[in-house]
C-alpha cells in the first residue's frame, strides 16, 4: 500500500524469460506497476488486461490496498474480478462495484499478536506510530501522520486500539501499519523483523518508513498460492508482476515473474525477469509478448 506520493520511473527494454508452461494466470501489484503514478490505468493496460482474459488467462489484481480503495481498479475486472487485498489478508470480490466489495476469504491477524508486535516495536524503534486496518474500518493513534487520505473511524494508543474490546472488536484485523519518522524505510523493515519474528509478517510497499504487519504466513504469496490451488494452477503457470518489498515472495513463487523498471532492489533480485516502468505500461509490454508467443 503506497502513500500519494512519487515513483521514481526508469525506462528500459524488457528481459523476457523463456515462457516453458503456458501462462493460465496473471498476478499483478498495483501501484508502482499496474497503474501510473496518476493511479490511473492506461488505455494500453487496459486492452492488454482484456486481452489476456478473452485468451483464458485469468488476471488478479494482487496489492497491499484495502478493499475500500480498489475503486481505481473495479472498472477493469474483467471475468472473475477477484483481488488479493491487505498483502494476502483478504480476498475481495470486486464485481458489485464500488462500495459494494465482497470478502470471500479473510486471513486476520490475531489482537494478541498484533498487541505483542506493537509492543515489541516500541521497545526497539521508539517514536513507532501506528494505524489498525480492519476488514470495513480503520483506526489510528492520534499522532500517526496523515498519510492515507482518509478520515480515522476512531483514535487512540494502538494498545487500546487492539483490546478484546476495542473500537471494532467485531470485526477482524487486517494489519497493521508501523510508522516512524526519521529510520531509514529498509533498516526499520530490517529492525522490525527481527523484533517481531514469526508474531507477524512484516514488510513494506512505501517509499516512506511505513511498515504493514500482517498475521504469521500471510503474505500475496501465501494468498496467491491457496488461491490458484483452488482453480488448479500451479506456480509455474503464474506470471507475477510487482515492484516493492512486499511483492517479493509472489514474484519468487511464480513461476515467471517481472521487477518494474522502478523497482526496489530486492525486487530486482527476486524476479525472474524485468520490463519497463509502470509510467511505460511496463506490464502491458509483457503481456502483449505473452500473448503474441501464444497464437
Amino acid at each position: 500500500m503506497r502513500e500519494n506520493g512519487p515513483v521514481t520511473s526508469a525506462t528500459r527494454q524488457p528481459q523476457t524469460p523463456a515462457a516453458a508452461v503456458r501462462p493460465r494466470l496473471i498476478a499483478t501489484d498495483l501501484d508502482g506497476t499496474l497503474l501510473r503514478d496518476d493511479k490511473s490505468v492506461s488505455p494500453r493496460t487496459v486492452a492488454a488486461l482484456a486481452a489476456a482474459e478473452e485468451a483464458g488467462i485469468e488476471v488478479f489484481f494482487v496489492t497491499g490496498r484495502p478493499a475500500r480503495w480498489m475503486d481505481v481498479v473495479s472498472d477493469h475486472v474483467h471475468g472473475h474480478g477477484l483481488a488479493i487485498c491487505g498483502n494476502g489478508a483478504a480476498v475481495v470480490d470486486l464485481h458489485g462495484g464500488p462500495g459494494t466489495h465482497r470478502f470471500v476469504k479473510v486471513r486476520e491477524l490475531a489482537r494478541a499478536n498484533a498487541r505483542d508486535a506493537v509492543r515489541l516495536l516500541r521497545e526497539a524503534a521508539p517514536g513507532t506510530m501506528y494505524a489498525v486496518e480492519q476488514t470495513y474500518g480503520f483506526y489510528q493513534e492520534p499522532d500517526y501522520p496523515k498519510l492515507h487520505m482518509e478520515i480515522p473511524d476512531d483514535l487512540a494508543p494502538a494498545e487500546d486500539l487492539l483490546a478484546p474490546d476495542g473500537p471494532g472488536a467485531d470485526e477482524p484485523v487486517l494489519k497493521i501499519l508501523a510508522y516512524h519518522a526519521t529510520l531509514d524505510p529498509d533498516a526499520f523493515l530490517t529492525l522490525a523483523r527481527l523484533a517481531i519474528g514469526d508474531r507477524a509478517n512484516v514488510t513494506r510497499s512505501s517509499p516512506s518508513a511505513l511498515l504493514e504487519i500482517s498475521g504469521p504466513g500471510v503474505s500475496k504469496a501465501s494468498t496467491l498460492a491457496l488461491c490458484c490451488a483452488e482453480r488448479g494452477i500451479s506456480h509455474e503457470e503464474v506470471v507475477a508482476f510487482g515492484d516493492m518489498p512486499n511483492d517479493v515472495e509472489m514474484l519468487t513463487w511464480a513461476g515467471q515473474s517481472y521487477a518494474m523498471g522502478n523497482a526496489h532492489p530486492d525486487v530486482i533480485a527476486a524476479a525472474s525477469g524485468r520490463t519497463v516502468a509502470n509510467n511505460d505500461d511496463g506490464v502491458a509490454v509483457v503481456i502483449e509478448q505473452l500473448l503474441e508467443r501464444r497464437d
